[in-house]
């Protein structure tokens, strides 16, 4: 089978079976397209002519281009993703990429802020139907650990004030319920209140607005938080996922289960909610220190 007809297989499979993101859809294509020009470069025209070989001489050529070490890795995930479907389709005898090592990744501690960081960056003075916009949106973020994706693509029925919970359509396409608290339901119903104002005639389920009367984008969230941030004299390099790990870390830091955060932040595999354990570990030794009977000499 030709390389290009493979590709697109693949990536409708992924599109239509696995529900890939619009975002992660592109991310592949562009992906495959540098691995396929490296292949074109080697003659290399139809999938049962690719070997291991060649898939690593790809990735040292991505190498000695100065490629960060999570840009290949990221590379690597693509293409197994790729041969793997190849050989579950029978396509190919053999999945010749079955057998690489993926680069070790240098895991970093997510960037937090404080809860009285927190506190300061959520107390927005109400005046204008956009503070109220902006308020909701913030307690909401903070109050579930939203992805900024999630949060912009929010309809107004999507929110449940009944049962006290929002429904929620991550990665993949998957859905969850995520449960609302009291601060995130009360701004909520404040700015639901005035929304209707922010319409301008247009007709949208959107539940957070810009200033056309349409959905909100991240370009729009971002230019208000960093007004919001310089406003309030916090770091204007506190982004949106800031506020994601801030809500798994304080959660955590207060006795919260690690598999009910992985819930909550719609994680597929807890190895990636376990990133925030090292707030538990601090916790541990607050707490050694604070209740053992032997940590204190002459006590």
């Amino acid at each position: 089978m030709k390389i290009v007809v493979a590709i697109e297989d693949f990536i409708n499979y992924c599109v239509f079976e696995k529900g890939l993101s619009d975002k992660t859809k592109e991310s592949y294509q562009y992906d495959l397209k540098m691995y396929k020009l490296f292949l074109d470069k080697k003659n290399i025209t139809n999938v049962e002519d690719i070997d291991t070989k060649l898939i690593e001489m790809f990735l040292k050529e991505r190498a000695l281009t100065n490629e960060k070490t999570t840009t290949i890795a990221h590379n690597l995930t693509v293409i197994k993703n790729f041969h793997q479907y190849l050989y579950k389709t029978k396509v190919v005898k053999y999945d010749v990429a079955e057998t690489i090592s993926r680069p070790k990744l240098q895991k970093k501690i997510p960037k937090v802020i404080s809860i009285e960081e927190m506190e300061q960056l959520l107390d927005i003075k109400l005046s204008s139907a956009f503070d109220y916009r902006n308020k909701a949106m913030l307690e909401l973020m903070y109050g579930t650990g939203l992805r900024i994706s999630e949060l912009i693509n929010l309809d107004v029925h999507d929110l449940d004030f009944v049962n006290c919970v929002i429904r929620v359509t991550g990665k993949g396409s998957k859905e969850r319920i995520i449960p609302l608290g009291e601060y995130s339901i009360y701004y909520l119903k404040l700015y639901l209140e005035i929304r209707d104002s922010m319409l301008k005639g247009i007709n949208c389920n959107a539940l957070f607005l810009n200033n056309h009367g349409k959905r909100m984008t991240r370009q729009g969230f971002f230019k208000n938080l960093k007004l919001i941030l310089r406003k309030q004299g916090l770091d204007e390099n506190i982004s949106p996922h800031t506020l994601r790990h801030s809500f798994a870390t304080h959660l955590l830091k207060r006795g919260a289960d690690l598999r009910s955060i992985q819930e909550l932040l719609g994680h597929s595999d807890i190895a990636t909610t376990k990133i925030y354990t090292h707030v538990s570990d601090e916790k541990v030794s607050e707490d050694y220190k604070k209740y053992h009977p032997r940590d204190h000499k002459g006590d």
